[in-house]
């Protein structure tokens, strides 16, 4: 008899009742990072080209500032919601060349280009903003990373997930 071997794609997403080549991924009972993708646009236009490599996407949103409305005969403190605040977002990228040459030269030129993140369910956040690259640390046996740091002018903005459905308990209870 001969020996055959058959070899099989693990895909990680299905294990998470998810599958990142699917059209409507299901993130009902939650999603895994994997898929995700950083895609910037130049100023003015929606023609995005892919940040390859990313290794991290950074919290996205944020909290608005507090305003103190205290008054003198007041005996505890009193803040309202303000503005909420911009902030900077940090992306770690893996080094490649092709990628790292992709994107390089734009760093740092002042321009507010238009970023997207895609979540693998189809969730996107958009924000506008210039950025700045730094090379990481290196060391033996370390792998060369870069950050893209986004300073945010505009955003982020979410959409809705497309998934449908009611969400399971999250303990573990129907």
């Amino acid at each position: 008899m001969k020996d055959v071997t058959l070899y099989s794609k693990l895909n990680l997403q299905r294990f998470a009742g998810t599958d990142p080549t699917a059209t409507n991924v299901d993130s009902t009972n939650g999603l895994i990072a994997t898929g995700t993708k950083l895609e910037y646009a130049e100023p003015g236009t929606t023609d995005y080209s892919l940040v390859a490599d990313v290794k991290t996407v950074p919290a996205l949103g944020g909290a608005p500032q507090e305003v103190d409305v205290t008054a003198l005969a007041d005996t505890q403190t009193k803040q309202l919601e303000g503005i909420e605040a911009a902030t900077s977002a940090a992306f770690a990228v893996q080094y490649k060349g092709p990628s790292w040459n992709a994107i390089h030269s734009k760093g740092g030129d002042r321009k507010q280009y238009n970023w997207r993140v895609t979540y693998p369910d189809g969730m996107v956040a958009t924000m506008t903003g210039s950025f700045t690259i730094q090379f990481s640390d290196v060391a033996v046996n370390g792998a060369l990373t870069y950050t893209i740091t986004v300073t945010i002018s505009d955003g982020p903005d979410f959409t809705d997930s497309p998934t449908t459905g009611i969400p399971a308990a999250s303990n573990g209870s129907n």
